[in-house]
């Protein structure tokens, strides 16, 4: 199914091929068969995640079928060398059954203060949102670390199954940003066994966050939720005298968890989810960004203003996200929470000013913008229904996002 289709279109192409009429799929989805052909036919704009979620199960595809979503570039530009498929290969070897089968070494381990320093480097990449950087590096690192875990023993070899997890988990979270939902999984069940062997809660409760943004990134948004309430207390018995690293861990579970009860429209275990991940900011003296959480106050009201949106709380987004002060956050944050505030505003009919602040992200993040379905869905959007000869910046942008 080509990318380039767009979303209305590529529901009733969806449906057709299902032997669906609009009246049937729009009874099954609980809307009515006005409202769905005015879907697809680019009269009324999906945002939600919630109803384009529901959409994609009733159709029987992945939300990143449905999305049209474009996978991950082939190729680094500064490196030349395949990414994902080079990836996809590290994340399926079959080596790492090695270490349940036999101890025969795959090779020379590297030393642990190394393969912590790239596990940092690889992180400090993804929350500058260079991802294609960051999936080439990943390719080598993770058969590293494999190594490692397999090769150390003691302490050296919890200590070398916590960085493996970190880095599936954030393997995992860039192919979420980029499309691909189905090896973010893979990424994310890797993690969470090499998190277990670690025997570290921190680690532990940091792969939890991974697989529910894995979850949601498949629409599985009411398992999503589940798990975040079952993370929630494994968190119990460690929360009496927290360390900052691991309030800031519970924090941002509690916030990946608010997104998919918000996807799911479920408002009441949204403020509490909320309501909980403020007591763990309030605990800390300030934002910071212990095991690359960016979590604080700052990443709490980010999330209140996304979780609005999804719940269609317009006039709440709008009214708090322009006024939240992002300079001290990562690229990703910043810039996610950008796109969020242009929704908003496309969405109250302010055009010009959603454009100029996807255009002040894009300056910071291409590749971000770029693969992000908010920002191309809105630049489809305008570009349709624009009256006459859109604008030189809103074309010239809508060919950046190959989606002119």
């Amino acid at each position: 199914m080509t990318t380039e289709i767009d979303l209305g279109r590529r529901i009733a192409w969806y449906r057709q091929r299902r032997g669906l009429s609009q009246e049937v799929l729009a009874d099954m989805v609980g809307r009515t068969a006005d409202w769905l052909s005015k879907v697809e036919n680019g009269r009324i704009q999906l945002d939600r995640y919630s109803v384009m979620g529901n959409l994609a199960r009733t159709l029987d595809v992945s939300l990143g079928d449905l999305l049209g979503e474009p996978s991950l570039m082939r190729w680094t530009a500064d490196s030349g060398q395949s990414t994902v498929p080079a990836l996809r290969s590290v994340l399926m070897d079959y080596r790492q059954l090695t270490r349940l089968v036999s101890r025969q070494p795959l090779g020379e381990a590297r030393p642990l203060g190394s393969l912590d320093n790239d596990v940092a480097s690889v992180w400090s990449a993804y929350q500058d949102s260079r991802f294609g950087y960051v999936t080439h590096r990943l390719v080598a690192l993770i058969p590293g670390l494999k190594v490692a875990a397999h090769e150390y023993e003691g302490d050296e070899q919890f200590r070398a199954d916590a960085l493996l997890a970190l880095t599936y988990q954030v393997a995992a979270l860039t192919l979420t940003k980029l499309g691909e939902a189905d090896l973010a999984w893979t990424a994310s069940d890797r993690g969470i066994e090499a998190a277990h062997r670690s025997e570290d809660p921190v680690v532990i409760g940091s792969l939890f966050r991974s697989v529910t943004h894995s979850l949601q990134s498949i629409g599985a948004y009411a398992e999503a939720v589940q798990l975040t309430n079952d993370s929630a207390a494994f968190f119990g018995p460690h929360l009496s005298k927290p360390s900052d690293t691991m309030l800031s861990v519970y924090g941002t579970l509690l916030l990946a968890g608010s997104m998919a009860a918000a996807r799911a429209d479920d408002r009441d275990t949204v403020r509490t989810f909320l309501r909980e991940a403020r007591w763990a900011a309030r605990r800390m003296d300030n934002d910071a960004n212990h095991l690359w959480t960016a979590f604080g106050p700052t990443n709490v009201a980010i999330h209140r203003v996304s979780t609005a949106m999804e719940l269609g709380d317009i006039q709440t987004a709008i009214d708090l996200g322009p006024r939240i002060d992002t300079s001290e956050m990562p690229t990703e944050r910043r810039v996610r929470h950008s796109l969020e505030v242009a929704r908003a505003l496309s969405t109250s009919n302010r055009r010009d000013d959603a454009l100029a602040t996807i255009l002040e992200a894009e300056q910071l993040a291409p590749e971000q913008v770029r693969y992000h379905f908010l920002s191309r869905n809105l630049v489809k959007a305008w570009i349709r229904t624009q009256r006459g000869k859109p604008s030189f910046r809103l074309a010239d942008l809508a060919k950046r996002l190959g989606v002119a």
